[in-house]
């Protein structure tokens, strides 16, 4: 193996998700090499996000390559992610108002480049952290559609031997995030490091989709939330 390569890919935002699937990467084999994959779309939480996902890969100790598309991002249009027009709405990650969050195709597009810089670099997994409360807003978190991925991942690079082909590896599909912060408090995860906040304050605003759904989890596996969240407006 040359010195370029490496066994596995992680698709890392800088959130819990993707932190802890890069902790299971990592513990998964101890010998094994590990990239993280960081993207620059141009979403609005870009400046915490980046740096979150920065710290994390130096804590891990691997190697950590930011992709840009700024360009791509901004043919996104409609998401409240990647337009400032668009508000981010309040309220649990569930509802129907955070579908304005989503930015199309957005995992299918990452998954497809984290793919070819696998194959590149000789990887045989790419890990994603999508778990199942993505599955109600994002169609391109759900089981139908990494399935359907990984057949035509198969198909894409059907040239490869059995041995080389790349698998995407969705630990936490069918986990809640709850479900998921146990498992990572379990490994050692320093969510003390980890960004979730859309609104991409220095602080976690604790009032949009990802905030509560990040405080529900600590509070349900009766974890101790280590979040900076925004002071609350004192009552009039």
């Amino acid at each position: 193996m040359s010195n370029n390569q490496v066994d596995s890919v992680v698709l890392l935002s800088g959130g819990m998700d993707s932190t802890t699937a890069l902790a299971l990467a990592v513990q998964e084999d101890v010998f094994s090499k590990v990239l993280a994959i960081s993207f620059d779309y141009g979403q609005r939480h870009r400046t915490q996000e980046l740096s979150a996902s920065r710290n994390i890969a130096r804590h891990f100790g691997v190697e950590r390559v930011l992709v840009d598309l700024t360009d791509l991002g901004n043919l996104l249009a409609g998401s409240a992610l990647t337009e400032r027009e668009v508000d981010v709405p309040d309220g649990h990650y569930t509802d129907e108002t955070m579908k304005v969050t989503v930015v199309p195709n957005r995992n299918a597009i990452m998954l497809s480049i984290a793919f070819g810089i696998a194959r590149a670099r000789g990887a045989t997994k790419v890990w994603a952290g999508i778990h199942s409360g993505d599955h109600a807003i994002y169609p391109d978190c759900r089981e139908e559609f990494a399935q359907s991925f990984r057949t035509t991942m198969i198909l894409a690079n059907i040239d490869l031997e059995p041995s080389q082909r790349i698998y995407l590896a969705t630990p936490f599909i069918h986990m809640t995030k709850q479900q998921i912060v146990e498992r990572g408090s379990w490994l050692g995860v320093p969510y003390e490091l980890t960004y979730s906040c859309y609104k991409g304050e220095t602080y976690h605003c604790g009032t949009c989709g990802t905030c509560v759904e990040r405080k529900e989890a600590f509070e349900l596996a009766k974890i101790g939330d280590p979040t900076d969240y925004a002071p609350t407006p004192a009552a009039v």
